[in-house]
């Protein structure tokens, strides 16, 4: 077989790899994933999500020579049959697996799944690759890891924080130049009052929408994105991500100035206009761009630097020479043609995805609701009762729709039903039915209760008497929330049990998938009632949930894995640090022998790899590098062609190892020792594997 041939074959493989890694993603995650989007549509919190797949996109497309130039390249070994790169691989798929198992058994399922995302895909790159390309793909790779919806209650102190600082210092500035204003608070939002030119008053309330927190989580992804691409020294690039945090918070207080001074002059109706067009993705852009330029200016930051030139011999490079004897420069990637092993690592990857994919539990139990429903307008429409059942010993009665909370909430419907007992002896339980597009737009409970008074700097609206979560069904598990509450103003008590679904309902004549969040409401006379509620609601809230007829059950090996997830993540995690730490064991114990091998050798060999060891603080120990260092050691000069082929020679006693790395995107031949030698130096940081 011809070179250009395996060259061509190789690169297909490559490529067919790296398509099979995004179908297992896409596959397995689709149904997260598209719940994510969605909210990051509707949600400004996550909206940041929708930049990911963009930067993802360029960070490989940067990295395409080093990904191309470590494909090839074969990992080290743990043990002389296996490599590492394959235990580490089938590690870590299973402990993504058992992870979203477990979490689709909790009450915060999407949460769990997003965080096995960055863990399967580094997987698959091990499995699939090897050691040196998972490096090249690792900060992609951690990027992922942001999918993960940030927690609400962080969100909320934060934000609260946020607001309140930034109305102060807009306040203090404009009051400095003379402006009649005042502060104040109001539910919690402190709120600026400005006296105008014409003597009116303009109100604005600075929330936590308008307090740059959310911006300053998409800010955050951007300013770590940008820090990672600076070609300078580590400081340099914390600095960078250090500026970029306070910045975009300043822009923000800047903002709110902005619309103050238009508001005083040319009045509210534009100043609140002027401020939404300024916000969000704006107000980012602007502060991206603050950055990169004082970035460039004050640290000499090259953020997007030309490429590396080509010496003189790159220039005149014989065709069927790969790497630039010179500068070390790697000229052409040398694909190996694919091999047996390669399709059956595929084979079985995808076998092993598609009996997962069989038993996958997931992100929220699928059902198929009540064809009854029929929801003419997101703001009007005819509610039935059939959407929930009819239950023996209670008489079913729709009771209103709540468009105002839904026009709030950004909900398509918010319905509301009483179960009335025929036993007066028992309590009326309402039962509400929350239905949106997104995710976000059904609030916990203990959320609006509890956190968000808490991070306005206010006491809870309600005393907690008890919050845990309960096995609604057995098959697909359903998790609940029991939350019961006394209220401290009006002293009402509340028992709440609630839990969330995916349902197909009819809008204006389509079908079309919604989040729903249902709870089942007790009002008893009293907390001392409250401990009895808990067997008169659950029995309701079951028998709605069998009626919602669950559209796909899990295996019995789902289950019993998703019952016992936390303790078989426990054990797959303390497996894979036992390989680390055999790993490191076997690299101390196989660095001391190359060490004796060494002292062992003639006078010539040991001086070529204490060229080696010095070279590395020449930044790369390169060929012309190493030439350099062995200059020096033996006061004379040796042919590259010559050093070439001692190095190629120790190479084959394991002392010293070819390695790439990365000299402004591009790859770069370099060499290291794998012993101690008497002239050996603080080692450079190879990208090599294992």
């Amino acid at each position: 077989m011809s070179r250009r041939t395996s060259f061509s074959l190789g690169m297909a493989t490559a490529t067919v790899k790296a398509i099979l890694i995004l179908l297992v993603i896409v596959l397995v995650y689709y149904q997260d994933l598209t719940i994510l989007f969605t909210d990051a549509l509707e949600s400004e919190a996550t909206s940041y999500v929708l930049a990911i797949p963009f930067l993802l996109i360029y960070l490989i497309y940067r990295k395409r020579r080093m990904i191309a130039a470590s494909i090839p390249r074969g990992s080290s070994r743990l043990f002389r049959l296996f490599p590492i790169n394959m235990l580490v691989g089938i590690t870590l798929f299973a402990l993504s697996f058992l992870l979203y198992w477990y979490g689709s058994y909790t009450f915060t399922p999407l949460e769990y799944h997003m965080l096995t995302l960055p863990i399967l895909a580094s997987a698959c790159i091990l499995i699939l690759f090897n050691t040196a390309t998972m490096k090249q793909l690792l900060f992609p790779t951690l990027i992922l890891s942001l999918l993960i919806p940030p927690p609400e209650e962080i969100l909320y102190n934060i934000g609260a924080y946020l607001s309140v600082a930034s109305a102060e210092l807009a306040t203090a500035f404009l009051r400095l130049f003379g402006f009649a204003i005042s502060l104040a608070a109001e539910d919690g939002n402190p709120v600026i009052f400005l006296t105008q030119q014409n003597g009116g008053v303009m109100k604005f309330e600075v929330s936590i929408a308008c307090s740059g927190i959310y911006s300053l989580i998409s800010f955050f992804l951007f300013a770590l994105f940008i820090a990672y691409l600076v070609r300078d020294k580590l400081w340099k690039k914390t600095v960078v991500l250090l500026i970029g945090l306070p910045l975009i918070y300043v822009l923000n207080v800047l903002r709110i100035i902005i619309i103050m001074i238009i508001g005083y002059y040319q009045g509210a109706d534009l100043a609140i206009t002027v401020f939404h067009f300024f916000g969000g993705w704006i107000l980012i852009f602007f502060g991206t761009l603050l950055i990169i330029v004082s970035s460039e200016k004050l640290l000499r930051i090259n953020i997007f630097s030309k490429p590396m030139e080509k010496c003189l011999e790159c220039s005149t490079h014989n065709e069927n020479r790969n790497i630039c004897i010179s500068c070390g420069r790697i000229l052409h990637v040398q694909y190996e043609r694919p091999t047996k092993k390669d399709l059956a690592k595929a084979i079985l990857l995808v076998l092993s995805v598609s009996l997962i994919l069989y038993t996958q539990a997931p992100v929220f139990a699928l059902v198929q609701g009540s064809a009854e429903i029929v929801l003419t307008t997101p703001q009007g429409g005819n509610a039935t009762t059939h959407v929930l059942p009819q239950i023996s010993g209670y008489t079913l009665e729709f009771l209103y729709r709540d468009t105002h909370f839904e026009q709030i909430a950004k909900q398509d419907a918010s319905l509301v039903y009483a179960y009335s007992p025929l036993n007066k002896t028992k309590e009326i339980l309402l039962a509400t039915l929350e239905i949106a597009s997104a995710r976000s737009s059904l609030h916990r409970w203990e959320t609006c209760l509890v956190t968000w008074p808490i991070s306005q700097g206010y006491q809870p609206r309600v005393t907690t008497f008890e919050l845990k979560n309960i096995q609604l069904l057995e098959n697909p598990p359903i998790k609940a929330r029991y939350f019961t509450f006394q209220y401290t103003k009006t002293n009402l008590t509340q028992a709440v049990l609630y839990w969330y679904e995916t349902s197909i309902f009819k809008t204006n004549s389509t079908s079309q998938q919604k989040q729903v969040k249902i709870s089942i409401i007790a009002e008893p006379e009293g907390a001392d009632k409250l401990p009895f509620m808990e067997s008169q609601i659950l029995p309701i809230a079951k028998t709605i949930a069998e009626d919602w007829q669950p559209i796909k059950t899990w295996s019995q090996v789902a289950l019993i894995i998703s019952q016992n997830g936390d303790r078989l993540t426990a054990v797959t995690t303390a497996i894979l640090a036992a390989i680390f730490a055999l790993r490191l064991f076997e690299t101390a114990k196989e660095r001391k022998q190359n060490t004796n091998t060494y002292r062992k050798l003639p006078q010539a060999s040991k001086q070529v790899i204490e060229a080696v060891c010095n070279a590395k603080g020449m930044k790369l120990s390169t060929l012309e590098n190493i030439s350099k260092a062995h200059n020096q050691i033996s006061g004379a000069t040796m042919a590259k062609e010559e050093l070439q082929k001692m190095l190629n020679e120790t190479e084959k006693f394991d002392l010293v190892r070819q390695d790439i790395a990365s000299k402004q995107d591009e790859p770069v031949q370099i060499w290291t020792t794998n012993c101690s030698c008497k002239r050996n130096q603080e080692h450079h940081k190879p990208i090599s594997s294992f």
